[in-house]
């Protein structure tokens, strides 16, 4: 419903939650042969998130907290983006540095430990996966992008274009404000100047586009600063702490590109990269089950009044 207007309307999202909420926690509950009464504990994203879509979770989470008398967890988004992982390979424990990349985020994070996390770099405008959906709207995609920039680029012969690496410049250095920071609003604004001198139109619904593989050039142009720019911030981050495990989540985690970039920037380190299965690196229950029951299991406990938030910290940042 949501590719009609090219990006989630937050409104419309809000609705659907109120209608599938209570299906999918039932089917949810068949499939696991179990009952609301075999529940020991509730966790529910609190934050970072849609405030509209988050309420609905939290509200449905206190009820069934507060009926079965049981624990209420509060997680948080990005935690949870860093236990899904695990669930794939067990091997993605601490310490390891994490490159978390969705439509709404891009945080570099070394993680000394579960709970103690220090924050390296993020995005200073638009988040890795918000530029797969502008740019793909700009070479007349669907939404969400990601995947159509993706299989695009793939077909790309040749390199007629190639944009700069945002923040990446041979002289910077440990201390500096952009040393692991990222930028996108200027990658994806060459890519609109690409568009336009290239004079693209939108393809059509049918038969042969003409255009296709120059489309494709500049797909696979953007994805490659794209992915470089994050498997270069990646590696500084491993090599500077000294990490040999590099744990990938969040839904631009199931570019297969830029798991392969950030295996091939760190391999030199010995360090070895884990990237989720695309139904856990796309968001997912299982990954606030894990964060909530290692919450849970450290007695963080949510009370009745817990409430949604458009934006809150990691909890457990230290300093970096």
């Amino acid at each position: 419903m949501h590719r009609i207007f090219g990006g989630v309307v937050p409104e419309i999202a809000s609705r659907a939650h109120l209608t599938a909420i209570v299906p999918v926690v039932e089917r949810a509950l068949a499939e696991a042969s179990t009952t609301l009464r075999g529940i020991d504990a509730v966790a529910v994203t609190n934050t970072p998130g849609l405030v509209g879509a988050l309420l609905v979770g939290v509200s449905f989470g206190k009820s069934v907290a507060f009926a079965r008398g049981v624990p209420l967890v509060g997680v948080h988004h990005m935690e949870g983006h860093l236990f899904a992982t695990a669930l794939d390979h067990a091997e993605a424990v601490p310490p390891f540095t994490a490159l978390l990349v969705s439509g709404g985020h891009t945080l570099l994070l070394d993680v000394e430990a579960w709970g103690r996390y220090r924050m390296l770099g993020s995005t200073r405008d638009d988040a890795a996966g918000e530029a797969f959906d502008k740019v793909a709207k700009l070479l007349g995609l669907p939404y969400p992008g990601g995947r159509h920039v993706e299989a695009l680029a793939k077909e790309a012969v040749g390199s007629e274009f190639r944009f700069s690496r945002p923040m990446t410049r041979r002289d910077q250095r440990l201390g500096d404000a952009d040393f692991f920071d990222m930028s996108f609003s200027g990658l994806k604004t060459a890519v609109l100047h690409a568009v336009r001198d290239a004079r693209l139109l939108n393809p059509p619904e049918h038969g042969a586009d003409p255009q296709r593989a120059l489309r494709a050039s500049i797909a696979a142009a953007f994805q490659d600063a794209l992915v470089d720019t994050l498997a270069e911030k990646t590696y500084r981050a491993a090599q500077i702490f000294g990490r040999t495990r590099v744990v990938l989540g969040g839904g631009v985690a199931c570019n297969r590109t830029l798991a392969a970039r950030v295996s091939e920037r760190v391999t030199p380190l010995g360090a070895l990269v884990y990237a989720p299965s695309p139904r856990l690196a796309t968001d997912n229950a299982a990954m606030i089950a894990r964060a909530g029951l290692f919450r849970l299991e450290r007695g963080d406990i949510a009370a009745l009044d817990l409430n949604a938030y458009a934006s809150l910290p990691l909890p457990g940042l230290v300093a970096a």
